[in-house]
């Protein structure tokens, strides 16, 4: 059994792993649901990964930006984004939509450009929670070198 000393980093380890998992499984996942909607075309996938990217550069600089905050501040500023995207996956939810899916014949009717639909519905369905699901792992990983200081967790 391990120790309690021993369990903690292992959890850190183990959460940022979980995270990153789920966030490169969403990708794909994603853009797939979305390649009937638009004709399949290549531009879907390639609109896709480009959303998926920039938000993935954006939840990275949230977590760098909120790293140099007190630990107190960082989580509260963190759960409570947390807090509300869950929110919205729950009204989407109740509405009877899908994370994936949310409206989708109302967002492709609302935009001339197929690229932009595309955008537009990553955006309302999967962006807020992927934007914090990408900020999550460095800012896991900083609270781990606070928390541990010259402990790695890939070498336990």
């Amino acid at each position: 059994m391990l120790a309690l000393t021993a369990m903690k980093p292992l959890l850190f380890a183990v959460t940022v792993f979980l995270g990153a998992f789920l966030l490169f499984g969403v990708q794909p996942l994603a853009a797939r649901r979305l390649l009937p909607l638009y004709g399949g075309t290549p531009a879907v996938w390639s609109a896709s990964m480009l959303f998926f990217q920039v938000l993935l550069l954006a939840g990275y600089a949230y977590a760098h930006l909120l790293a140099g905050r007190r630990p107190a501040a960082q989580a509260g500023v963190h759960l409570g984004a947390l807090a509300a995207a869950a929110a919205l996956l729950t009204a989407l939810a109740l509405l009877g939509a899908g994370p994936l899916d949310p409206g989708a014949t109302a967002i492709m009717d609302a935009v001339d450009y197929p690229t932009l639909g595309v955008l537009a519905l990553l955006a309302v369905s999967v962006g807020p929670p992927f934007f914090l699901l990408s900020a999550s792992g460095p800012l896991l990983q900083s609270w781990f070198a606070r928390a541990f200081p010259g402990t790695s967790p890939l070498y336990k």
